[in-house]
């Protein structure tokens, strides 16, 4: 596995992360997904947990503007008697993507119930380069 990553949100990030739990926000319990991050090989991975969908039929992953946006929909089946606790409904999550995420390359994977999700990312450039400081002839 790799580093988990920290996306860069200003000065409060956690408030961004708060506003996002279900029990804070204006979405039924249990319609938030539910996800993971972190950088792995030079990529920026999210993993989101979506059980019981059709990934062809009910999930679109879009990014634009440096957000990945997943939406997805779980469909209710028909059934006689009986109760159900199950939730259904659509379900959608913006995620702001880390500096240096490539947009035009994202590939996307469903296995078991996962959406993995990974973006490339540029490679890191040097923090600086070091500039020497010339002094007149006089002063050495």
């Amino acid at each position: 596995m790799g580093m988990m990553m920290r996306r860069d949100r200003g000065f409060f990030p956690e408030i961004f992360d708060m506003l996002e739990s279900p029990l804070l926000s204006l979405r039924p319990m249990g319609q938030s997904l539910r996800f993971e991050d972190f950088v792995r090989d030079g990529q920026y991975v999210l993993r989101c947990e979506l059980p019981g969908v059709d990934p062809a039929k009910d999930v679109e992953v879009t990014v634009a503007g440096g957000m990945l946006t997943i939406h997805a929909e779980r469909h209710q089946e028909e059934k006689e008697g009986g109760r159900s606790e199950f939730r259904y409904g659509s379900m959608t999550r913006s995620v702001t993507l880390p500096t240096g995420a490539k947009e035009d390359e994202v590939t996307a994977t469903y296995d078991k119930g996962i959406l993995e999700i990974c973006v490339n990312m540029a490679e890191a450039k040097q923090a600086g380069t070091r500039v020497p400081i010339a002094m007149p002839e006089k002063e050495r």
